[in-house]
């Protein structure tokens, strides 16, 4: 191991706190100080909204560690209000204002490690500092939110920003009895995600009678009449609300980086090696305000989650202690990430169709293919099976694993996370395909969701299907041939769409064209894919479109009006 005798660490949530921890059980002889400028290291942030849902009844229970424990079982001194105003990395010092007391004072340091995580965004919007405005950031953030709750008996409230913290909000005052707006600034909720995706997630908030603002940002903010606060969005429309949750993402906390001559990448984090060292060799960073690569794309990106934040934390450890081997470097991210609202998980793994759409997208040959599928998340038989939309995005030149996304009422994230792992490994839809997983009946299927995936997936790589996909319809301009039953047909038929039931396929083939491309489609895919194959060996040109009609509701929900 090196010898560091003072290693200093800023920021004292994910990155920070972990960064210490693995530290200290490197070496006993360093001696390490964490500097946070809150009240509090190593609270639980994602637990925030579920804190103000009363879902979380004690406060304390965010707390995974405290300055106590630090000192007590890892031997860590932990300075909580002590804020780091400057760096001096020629003389190997940090500057640090105790907020109790006013105190500036210095501390050297052998190796400096910066945590300081985001800040939330902050547009120009008028109106923006009126009382009844709350952000979820840290504890203190809450303790105002459940204040204003309990004195201004608050019966709605509008959310600004569709995404990860403005959909936990949306559960937990939905739980309070609260009536909502969600309002975001793009067409669509989750803006991480592909739209028809998303538009899933959009119809299950509507069906929870939370209203949607979608495609037009606040302009402004205004008091109406008593306490009630006036929300003008730039479609001209305004809501009225008894407060405000602010939900408009994060960017990276760089301003101690920068006043530092540490080199800023261009996504405007910190910007570090794969072994999380700054531009200054004394100096690492970690967690939300660094810039690290895409593990796909190799692209720059600042990706704000718990769980890379803590992983470059141990690695920045190893890296200052001396195990500076091939083994101890951050390898990338994509982006695995996960989100449940009033019963529906939303999970999303690797690269979206709209990062591969990118024109600026440079590198391997990302020539995609998509494929749907709407399983069940165990046997159909077993009670209570639930849907997953899943979304599998996979390279036509090796069925390489780029990209999936799914919702659903029950089992999305375990599928998440075995194809996320599947990402990590290079591993294909071939791979997929082979997977063995856990089965029984109230746990899975015998053919696993994952297994499907890859199934359908390969089964286009080795040229057995050929799929079409609803928004590519209009410009091909195929035959449409619905194969599900008459009874399905009549109660739910597209325009111009043919209809014979599979099961009476075989004996009516002569009935369709032998010049024009046919587009069969079912309900979710499947019987529409066994109506292709008898059709393709029949000599006609046919595509299955993929996901059935189940996704075209969804597709034409996410386009934007004429």
């Amino acid at each position: 191991m090196k010898k560091i005798k003072r290693l200093l660490i800023v920021g004292g949530v994910a990155g920070g706190a972990s960064c210490a921890a693995r530290a200290r059980r490197l070496s006993e002889a360093a001696r390490i100080i964490i500097f946070e400028r809150g009240p509090y290291v190593s609270f639980a942030n994602c637990g925030l909204p579920y804190y103000v849902g009363n879902v979380i009844e004690k406060e304390d229970e965010l707390l995974v560690a405290d300055p106590e424990l630090f000192r007590n079982r890892f031997n860590i001194d932990v300075r909580t209000q002590h804020n780091v105003r400057r760096i001096f990395p020629g003389q190997r010092e940090v500057e640090i204002e105790a907020l109790s007391t006013g105190r500036i004072y210095r501390e050297p340091y052998d190796a400096l490690v910066l945590s300081p995580g985001s800040e939330p965004l902050r547009p120009d919007i008028k109106g923006l500092g009126l009382e009844g405005l709350f952000s979820v950031e840290t504890i203190p953030d809450t303790r105002k939110i459940i204040a204003w709750l309990r004195r201004k008996a608050v019966r709605r409230a509008v959310i600004v920003g569709g995404g990860f913290i403005g959909l936990e909000m949306a559960e937990n005052l939905s739980k309070l009895g609260i009536k909502l707006c969600i309002v975001e600034m793009q067409r669509q909720v989750m803006p991480n995600m592909d739209p028809e995706m998303a538009a899933f997630v959009q119809n299950h908030l509507e069906e929870k009678q939370i209203s949607l603002y979608l495609g037009s940002p606040v302009v402004e903010f205004s008091r109406d009449r008593g306490d009630k606060l006036r929300i003008l969005l730039a479609s001209g429309k305004s809501l009225t609300a008894d407060m405000v949750i602010l939900a408009l993402g994060v960017r990276p906390r760089t301003e101690l980086a920068r006043t530092a001559g540490l080199t800023i990448g261009e996504t405007g984090g910190i910007q570090v090696d794969e072994k999380m060292q700054t531009s200054d060799k004394n100096i690492w960073a970690v967690g939300d305000a660094v810039e690290i690569k895409n593990f796909l794309t190799a692209r720059p990106n600042v990706v704000p989650l718990a769980g890379p934040a803590n992983r470059q934390g141990r690695i920045a450890a190893d890296v200052i202690m001396g195990l500076d081997r091939h083994t101890h470097v951050f390898r990338g991210t994509q982006a695995t990430a996960v989100c449940g609202v009033l019963g529906l998980t939303i999970a999303s793994t690797g690269l979206t169709e709209k990062i591969l759409k990118d024109p600026s997208l440079k590198g391997p040959d990302f020539t995609y293919e998509k494929i749907y599928l709407h399983p069940n998340q165990h046997a159909g038989y077993y009670p209570d099976a639930k849907t997953i939309t899943l979304k599998l995005i996979f390279s036509k030149k090796d069925g390489k694993i780029l990209g999936a996304q799914a919702v659903g009422l029950a089992g999305v994230a375990k599928r998440i996370d075995v194809i996320s792992m599947a990402i990590q490994k290079n591993a294909t839809v071939f791979d997929l395909e082979e997977a063995e997983l856990c089965y029984a009946p109230q746990y899975g299927s015998a053919k696993d969701p994952v297994n499907l995936a890859g199934m359908i997936a390969a089964n286009v790589l080795r040229g057995h299907v050929s799929v079409g996909h609803w928004e590519d319809l209009p410009v091909a301009d195929p035959m449409i041939l619905d194969v599900r039953d008459a009874d399905e047909f009549e109660k739910q038929r597209l325009r111009g769409a043919v209809n014979i039931p599979l099961n009476d396929l075989r004996s009516r083939v002569s009935e369709l064209p032998v010049d024009r491309e046919i587009w069969t489609y079912c309900k979710v895919g499947q019987r529409s894919y066994y109506g292709s194959r008898i059709l393709a060996q029949s000599g006609l040109k046919v595509k299955n479109i993929s996901g059935g009609i189940l996704m075209h509701g969804a597709v034409k929900k996410s386009k934007p009006p004429a």
